[in-house]
């Protein structure tokens, strides 16, 4: 169940990406930004966020050209929550990068160091920490979007999501002299946008019945309170009015993650008020699909930037 963001789908949206204009803000071909990248571009591999589990967790930070602080999106890689690594989602980021945004690659546990929650907390506590760390890499705290694919998309949900000083919260890094002589939680962690492609909504479904999974399976192992606790991580469970926006993006003949995630997500969020989108690929299993259909998945993202004033020039 690896992610399809870095797979041959989104290569060709890339390259129609970089071949001709597409806004009319744009005042130069992004081709250009292609051929300079490699020299404007600062690139901090394998940077520390928290230490869990006796393990180093990492992000990786993808940093344009900025005189002020720029748009960040926080991106979670997909897996099934049992495999996979950040690296997995790196060409993925490039439209991101095309667009003038900071790109924030995240490591978290697997299931064979931890089991669930461990990948919702470390999430969380990566989005603290690029809160945290905003000034100094100047980004945006008020433009960060989080996304990911499959699990990826999950997680990306679960930490745009959950309430400000959540459960899962609790093992991040509190701020400064507060870690010694204070109870401060450690941040208030907010998002302003999350972009879901075909993630997991319902985590509870996937432990029994007709949408099991052995990966979801696999997460939990053999914790007598998993079904209790899927319910807890399951982004179905935590809609409600004033979410930030969502825009789901799914094939209506995936078999990994069951298309209903998408639907039910979008209803319930609807229901509530909460402003989100729903993009249906017809006939789209996996991420696996047609050149055309990924181009007009990435011109749905970009319009939805635009449309909450999230869009930034390169």
């Amino acid at each position: 169940m690896t992610t399809r963001l870095g797979g041959r789908p989104v290569l060709a949206a890339l390259l129609v990406f970089l071949a001709a204009p597409w806004a009319p803000a744009q005042t130069e071909r992004p081709g250009n930004w292609a051929d300079r990248a490699a020299s404007e571009y600062e690139t901090m591999s394998n940077v520390t966020y928290r230490t869990a589990s006796n393990k180093e967790l990492h992000v990786d930070l993808y940093l344009p050209p900025r005189t002020a602080p720029v748009p960040a999106v926080i991106v979670i890689h997909g897996g099934g929550w049992v495999e996979g690594n950040k690296e997995d989602a790196l060409v993925g980021h490039l439209p991101y990068l095309a667009l003038g945004y900071a790109v924030v690659n995240v490591q978290y546990r697997l299931a064979r160091t931890a089991l669930a929650p461990a990948a919702v907390e470390d999430c969380r506590c990566a989005l603290a920490w690029v809160i945290a760390h905003a000034g100094e890499y100047k980004l945006d705290p008020k433009r960060l979007i989080v996304t990911g694919a499959s699990a990826g998309g999950h997680l990306a949900l679960t930490t745009g999501m959950l309430p400000v000083n959540s459960e899962f919260d609790r093992g991040c890094s509190s701020p400064g002299e507060y870690r010694w002589i204070g109870g401060k939680d450690p941040s208030e962690p907010k998002v302003a946008a999350i972009i879901n492609w075909y993630g997991i909504t319902d985590v509870a479904a996937m432990l029994g019945g007709p949408d099991a999974r052995g990966y979801a399976i696999e997460w939990f192992g053999s914790m007598t309170d998993r079904m209790e606790l899927a319910r807890r991580v399951s982004p179905i469970n935590m809609v409600r009015p004033g979410l930030a926006p969502i825009l789901t993006i799914h094939g209506d003949a995936d078999k990994l993650v069951p298309y209903t995630d998408a639907t039910r997500l979008h209803a319930a969020l609807t229901k509530a008020g909460s402003p989100n989108e729903l993009l249906t690929i017809p006939g789209g299993g996996h991420g696996d699909w047609p050149a055309e259909q990924t181009d007009r998945s990435w011109n749905a993202v970009r319009a939805f930037l635009a449309k909450y004033g999230l869009l930034s020039g390169p």
